[in-house]
């Protein structure tokens, strides 16, 4: 039975989310998913416009803010104007505002990025457009991975949501092909529209992306209690890696990184790299580790290095349904694959990437 409030009367389960409409399908997918676990359950889905949403006139890593899609769903929800917020965990800050916390990690979309041709160039690759072609992406980390094995094609940005920007590509002869999340295309049910993936050993994906996150009040016991049931666990462990290598790096859309997990014989693997704008120069870095008990145990499970447990501290509530172990394990990883790249020289190749971002009047 749905929950009751202090005066007896059925409580409504209010969830904040984007008025896109891949943000409603994903919190559609939320609503069906815990309708599953309480048929009775009352729902009223709460929509919203975010900052990120009205900034349409130039690409979001130049606008010098944070939180562009989060911000005021995370306000709705600390002023209890809603029980949760669904997003994309791409777009979470990998620090979150105080007494929020992410509880619940939906089991992962394919990571990848999508390649989508003009329709003029159907049955194409990239490799096999004329030099100058014009590729639509607004994501610094794709164009920098991009210019390294296609420095013969353009790169411009594109905003709106996704139908806008497929009708932008279809409409006009701007764009020769759009990348974007291959998450995104299969969710709306587009996968037509996928001319072929690219292979993420190569071209490393956001962190998080293909992820949904569910996010609570961390007071909210009764809440977290209930979207808890919908944590996916390796999707879980592969976000906490990848986003503590980000907040190591103290990276965001305004720099390219980019990372690559993934879990074999409880091995958790990780590959991350950072770029220049330009894709001149990269950085990258393998590592993995154990998820099983063994030496490392006592050692991680009593580290006192806040930065090594940073991400274990921002999804607070993940250790009563994922093994304290795993959830340190994993953001060990990834703030010391970071560490790595740090000695390599990463802040120097981000300090100058996120600077040329500023001074460019291009993408």
């Amino acid at each position: 039975m749905p929950p009751s409030q202090d005066d007896g009367t059925t409580k409504i389960l209010k969830i904040g989310t984007r008025k896109s409409p891949l943000a409603m399908w994903q919190t559609e997918w939320v609503v069906d998913e815990l309708k599953k676990l309480d048929k009775d359950l009352m729902i009223e889905i709460v929509p919203m416009s975010t900052t990120g949403d009205k900034i349409l006139d130039k690409p979001l890593p130049k606008t010098g803010e944070k939180s562009l899609f989060t911000k005021e769903l995370e306000h709705a929800l600390a002023l209890r104007e809603v029980h949760i917020v669904v997003n994309s965990m791409k777009d979470m800050p990998s620090t979150l505002p105080d007494n929020l916390t992410i509880s619940a990690v939906a089991k992962r979309e394919n990571p990848a990025d999508a390649v989508v041709m003009h329709p003029k160039h159907r049955g194409k690759r990239l490799e096999d457009l004329e030099d100058g072609s014009v590729i639509g992406t607004s994501s610094l980390r794709r164009i920098a991975q991009l210019k390294r094995k296609f420095p013969h094609l353009k790169y411009k940005s594109v905003r709106g949501n996704l139908n806008t920007r497929l009708r932008k590509l279809d409409e006009a002869n701007d764009y020769s092909a759009l990348i974007l999340a291959a998450a995104g295309l299969k969710r709306m049910g587009w996968n037509d529209r996928i001319s072929y993936t690219l292979d993420t050993e190569v071209f490393m994906y956001a962190a998080g992306q293909g992820a949904l996150a569910v996010e609570t009040r961390a007071d909210d016991v009764e809440t977290i209690d209930l979207v808890s049931k919908l944590h996916d666990k390796h999707t879980v462990i592969q976000c906490i890696a990848e986003r503590a290598f980000l907040r190591t790096l103290e990276g965001g859309c305004s720099v390219p990184t980019a990372v690559r997990t993934y879990i074999k014989d409880d091995e958790l693997y990780m590959k991350a790299g950072v770029y220049s704008l330009d894709g001149s120069e990269a950085l990258v870095a393998d590592m993995q580790t154990s998820l099983t008990p063994n030496e490392e145990w006592d050692r991680i499970m009593t580290s006192g290095d806040r930065e090594a447990s940073c991400e274990f501290a921002s999804i607070t509530t993940s250790y009563h349904f994922v093994s304290p172990y795993l959830l340190k394990a994993a953001g060990h990883l990834g703030r010391d694959i970071a560490m790595l790249l740090v000695k390599k020289g990463a802040r120097r190749v981000l300090d100058e990437a996120r600077r040329q971002n500023l001074m460019s009047d291009s993408i």
